[in-house]
């Protein structure tokens, strides 16, 4: 078993209301595209409240939806994000959702059965928006490995 987990962070501020005409699309496609995430390899955990989906869940602000999740590692979310059905909703997100001009996804390593909040999830966005990418924030475009992969390279560095 994994010493560490991948947790996501992305957000989407919406460009109407979810119960709009404009956004039926995506809403229709919520149910299908959670169940593809829960069934794809890696996956471990995510954001829902009692309905199963996060859409009422708005700690970013009322016209901000938010997505958080756990995975086993970086490609397992990256092939669910890019290679899986879910690719082809993500292509559309300009019909449903406002440019974000700062970063809206952020990834960091939990210890493994860690659940992640809201509050930490804000945190590690907020670095990433300040300092860039770092082992405590980073994007797909720049990973950063967990922190027992970087122990075991030093370890295995001569002294």
């Amino acid at each position: 078993m994994p010493t560490y987990q991948l947790a996501q962070l992305n957000i989407a501020t919406l460009l109407a209301p979810l119960d709009s005409p404009q956004l039926a699309g995506f809403v229709a496609e919520l149910d299908r595209i959670n169940a593809l995430a829960e069934a794809a390899p890696g996956f471990v955990w995510r954001l829902q409240d009692e309905a199963g989906d996060a859409t009422a869940i708005r700690p970013f602000g009322d016209d901000v939806l938010v997505n958080m999740s756990v995975w086993d590692g970086v490609d397992a979310l990256h092939d669910y994000v890019y290679r899986s059905d879910h690719a082809q909703i993500f292509k559309r997100r300009r019909e449903w959702f406002d440019k974000m001009r700062d970063a809206y996804m952020v990834l960091w390593w939990v210890p493994a059965g860690h659940v992640p909040t809201s509050e930490e999830a804000a945190q590690r966005l907020a670095h990433l928006r300040q300092h860039g990418p770092t082992p405590y924030a980073f994007t797909f475009r720049d990973p950063c490995p967990p922190p027992d992969a970087v122990a075991e390279a030093a370890g295995a560095l001569p002294q």
